[in-house]
């Protein structure tokens, strides 16, 4: 992967707005735009989430990006161990330059050529007559908080093992061992990859689980029944609460996001340069799940999450997932549950089951990094207050067989599960 940094020319740098090749602000909405009308555009959003015993309401800039793209990961039986295909793929978000990204991992404007670059390499394995088996095929939203209504189709393939694919320098095959370990690692195996390894098929057998998997829906449509999600799209320009400059669009608190703009350099991507707009969150999030054993049974904590760009409007989510510095300036009974008991993991004071730092999307989003934990809890936990759970791993992983109900920060911390990163 080093190797592959090195050898990719690649540059990104921060311009400001009107040095944005192809982007502009759209007269009267203000929104941010692409002359071609293609690819996602940044817009305003109203939203309103209501539930039993409280009421949120606020503005914000969000992506609209209505198109769905495939991530697409290709296996293959060598020597009688299941490998994966992954690609080192550059994304000018991210800190490091090159992480592991599926085998095909491209939006819908990348796949029809758009963007008036090469071809989208190892296509092809994703089309019927050149697989033996479909092991997983979903749509799976995206980030809630600041895509509108985005989602993406995760899809595994298995190939035979007499069939040869192409050799390529930015491709090599890996173990699912293999990539267990690399996820202990921070900032190596990309949101994507994540994503559809949370999806492949696991044990799901609900013996010795606190609640079967019909009571586990019916909580969850109850969850869904209870908190209605408003998000109304709106123009960027005037949105109250937020400023546009030179080189961003800034919330007046200095909380939350930016959305600023790079130029990009990348010999190995199917476009040399390019220049774009990203989200660039103002701090590190943290994402966790507190773990415990009942009967022997590890299960996981999950929290029924509003979020105004999820296309069901809630799913389910770690147990504490946020950016401590945008609570920081209110009361502590304001403040997300359980974000006390994770701290001392985040500053390394306390031991944890996991601990990782990873990046989120780094095509729509700058130096977003996120700690990924998985905190054992204490036994004084075994009833959650209103809108937690305790599930087990297999009944998120039968859940993941449908979209719309677990959401991508949960996936990461499945995906680590799955791969036996986390050992609950």
């Amino acid at each position: 992967m080093e190797e592959r940094a090195e050898s990719g020319g690649f540059r990104v740098e921060p311009v400001p707005f009107a040095e944005l090749d192809g982007w502009g602000f759209e007269s009267g909405s203000g929104d941010l735009v692409h002359r071609s009308g293609r690819f996602f555009r940044i817009r305003g959003l109203r939203a309103r989430v209501e539930s039993a015993d409280a009421l949120q309401e606020w503005h914000q800039p969000i992506i609209d990006q209505p198109e769905v793209g495939l991530l697409g990961l290709v296996c293959q039986e060598i020597d009688g161990v299941l490998h994966f295909l992954m690609q080192a793929k550059m994304e000018p978000g991210n800190p490091e330059p090159v992480q592991l990204s599926p085998t095909v991992q491209a939006t819908r404007s990348n796949l029809t050529g758009a963007h008036g670059g090469r071809g989208v390499r190892l296509l092809e394995c994703f089309h019927s007559e050149n697989h033996s088996e479909v092991l997983a095929d979903v749509l799976q939203s995206e980030h809630g908080s600041w895509f509108l209504r985005k989602n993406n189709r995760n899809k595994v393939v298995e190939i035979s093992p007499d069939r040869r694919v192409p050799e390529h320098p930015d491709f090599r095959w890996f173990s699912l061992g293999a990539l267990g370990e690399l996820l202990g690692l921070d900032g190596v195996v990309n949101m994507d990859s994540r994503s559809v390894l949370a999806c492949l098929p696991a044990h799901t057998d609900e013996n010795g689980s606190l609640h079967s998997d019909a009571e586990v829906r019916s909580w969850f449509a109850g969850q869904r029944f209870e908190q209605s999600v408003n998000a109304e799209p709106v123009g960027l320009s005037g949105l109250p609460d937020w400023v546009r400059e030179r080189e961003r669009v800034r919330h007046v608190g200095g909380r939350y996001f930016d959305v600023v703009g790079v130029a990009v350099r990348a010999r190995s991507r199917e476009v040399r340069g390019w220049s774009q707009p990203l989200l660039r969150p103002v701090a590190q999030g943290v994402v966790a799940f507190l773990a415990r054993r009942f009967g022997g049974v590890p299960h996981l904590l999950v929290q029924a999450r509003a979020e105004p760009g999820l296309v069901g409007g809630v799913e389910l989510a770690p147990t504490v997932q946020c950016t401590p510095e945008n609570y920081a300036h209110l009361p502590a009974d304001r403040r997300p549950a359980f974000l006390d008991m994770v701290l001392p993991v985040v500053e390394e004071s306390a031991p944890a089951l996991y601990r990782a730092v990873h990046t989120e999307e780094g095509g729509r989003f700058r130096d977003a990094e996120s700690l990924y934990a998985v905190v054992e809890a204490g036994p004084d936990l075994a009833d959650p207050p209103p809108g937690y759970l305790w599930v087990t791993p297999g009944q998120l992983g039968s859940l993941l067989l449908h979209g719309q109900y677990v959401n991508v920060q949960a996936r990461t911390l499945l995906a680590c599960v799955n791969t036996g990163a986390v050992r609950l």
